[in-house]
């Protein structure tokens, strides 16, 4: 009896899973977005210019150092559409795009068209395109094409990418390896991800499937609208992992409006170095608690130097807005008119002061904040060596792991240039012959600082050695290799 009354309760329990509408509404359909939106998902196929480096077009993107994914500076971490480019060889790959409006413009990513020769769009109906580039915008790795076609072109719309919620079901169209309009769905993950690619990180996460291929995709929330673009993966295998990153629909918009209207970005500029406020400084500077952005340096007669703002202030407020960490203040001014004048609230020895500054424009401003990197440089073997500041390792994505001597110039005539040695690139360590009675011995000095290497490379040309050789990070291959240089330069 108790048998035959157990079986009947899971009889019971099965058929109310499977009949109760509340268990089954937990499960999108996703037929009536696929078939209205995928015609507005195009494939972007690239003939890239013939070159003989590897580091500009078959890279993946790293993260840089200090950040929380710094690991994703191994081969894990790549771009999911390019191809290792072959040798003076025309390039080719593929990647994807959306149609923001009927007269044909295209919002892809900047890495699937940077150094294009010829630009080609598929639309879902196999007609076939030539794309012009109307605008680029590395930082932010956006770009916006254009194609002319005599008829209307289906489009889709920017949705507010601020109202997304972590759990919310999101769907990616894409072209993944060269396969035409794919669809695949999944969630968000997370939100205002920070991977270290660059300063203006805020990415979606999605485990939504993305794949080579994928790279410029829209990623879609449930009403059909464009939350993100789809820009990288994480993934040990180059194949989809269930980690996925797209740039949020609030930071592309302003991107291509600007893109589309003057074919360049214009964002603002502030004219200083910052870095976060950890619990360690918060309790050095006696703050009440690790938040704001702190003025590590501040340009000479940028916009900050001439509202006042000195090193050392922790800037808190913008615009009336809080400052929260570097990250919020970086977007924040990027984002605001050039020549607009603002309110920042500051700390400065314990105290709030609010000071007034007039936004200025960072095309072209952008490197004076790294002149200091450039100052001092011992020049040897062909080389221009400098200490490794944070400010050359972040503009070199150079990864927290390496230690050295920063070879900030490369003479073009010299062995070292002719070995692929270039700016950016990180002397690690030293070997040289010394002798000791009559035996020869090696000896390995690691690299600390630039006067250092610079002495020790002096010390061994005058001792009469003829050759060196070099522990190199190499920022091309991204991977430590010995360089064997000559001290009898041309």
């Amino acid at each position: 009896m108790i048998k035959l009354t157990l079986k009947y309760i899971a009889i019971s329990f099965l058929f109310v899973i499977f009949l109760n509408p509340i268990a089954n509404s937990s499960l999108p359909d996703f037929t009536s977005l696929a078939e209205e939106y995928s015609s507005s998902v195009v494939n972007v196929s690239v003939v890239r210019k013939q070159k003989e480096k590897e580091n500009q077009s078959g890279q993946m993107r790293q993260s840089p150092p200090g950040s929380p994914f710094d690991f994703f500076n191994d081969e894990r971490f790549r771009d999911f559409f390019r191809n290792q480019p072959q040798k003076r060889m025309p390039q080719r790959t593929a990647g994807s795009g959306f149609i923001i409006s009927d007269d044909g413009f295209i919002v892809t990513n900047n890495h699937v068209v940077e150094e294009a020769e010829t630009i080609k769009i598929t639309l879902s109906n196999d007609e076939v395109y030539d794309a012009e580039v109307i605008g680029l915008d590395p930082r932010m790795d956006l770009a916006l094409l254009k194609i002319n076609s005599e008829e209307d072109l289906p489009y889709v719309s920017f949705g507010d990418s601020e109202n997304s919620k972590v759990g919310e079901w999101v769907v990616a169209i894409g072209n993944p390896f060269g396969l035409g309009g794919t669809v695949t769905a999944g969630i968000i993950s997370a939100l205002g991800r920070n991977i270290g690619s660059g300063p203006y990180d805020h990415f979606i996460q999605t485990d939504a499937p993305i794949n080579k291929g994928n790279s410029g995709g829209p990623l879609f929330n449930m009403d059909g609208e464009v939350i993100g673009v789809n820009t990288m993966i994480y993934s040990q295998t180059g194949g989809s992992v269930g980690i996925g990153f797209s740039i949020p629909s609030d930071l592309v918009k302003p991107v291509i409006d600007q893109l589309k209207k003057y074919g360049e970005t214009r964002r603002g500029w502030l004219g200083v170095m910052i870095q976060n406020v950890t619990e360690e400084l918060a309790k050095d500077m006696d703050l009440d608690e690790a938040k704001g952005a702190l003025v590590q340096q501040v340009v000479k007669d940028g916009p900050a130097d001439k509202a006042g703002i000195e090193e050392g202030d922790v800037i808190i407020g913008f615009n009336k807005e809080e400052i929260n960490d570097m990250r919020d203040l970086t977007t924040k001014v990027a984002n605001t008119d050039i020549g607009k004048k603002i309110k920042i609230k500051l700390i400065r020895f314990g105290k709030e002061v609010e000071l007034k500054v007039k936004i200025g424009r960072l095309e072209g401003n952008e490197n004076k904040v790294n002149e200091e990197d450039s100052n001092n440089i011992d020049k040897i073997l062909g080389l221009g060596l400098g200490d490794l500041t944070e400010n050359f390792r972040r503009e070199n994505q150079i990864p927290s792991s390496i230690k050295g001597v920063a070879v900030i110039t490369v003479d073009e005539e010299s062995e070292a240039f002719s070995k692929k040695i270039t700016s950016g690139s990180v002397i690690i360590s030293l070997t040289h012959q010394r002798i000791s009675g009559n035996v020869t011995l090696q000896s390995t000095v690691k690299a600390q600082s630039s006067e250092q290497v610079y002495n020790l490379l002096k010390e061994r040309q005058k001792e009469g050695d003829e050759r060196i050789l070099l522990r190199v990070w190499r920022p091309e291959l991204r991977l430590v290799s010995l360089v064997s240089l000559s001290f009898n330069q041309k």
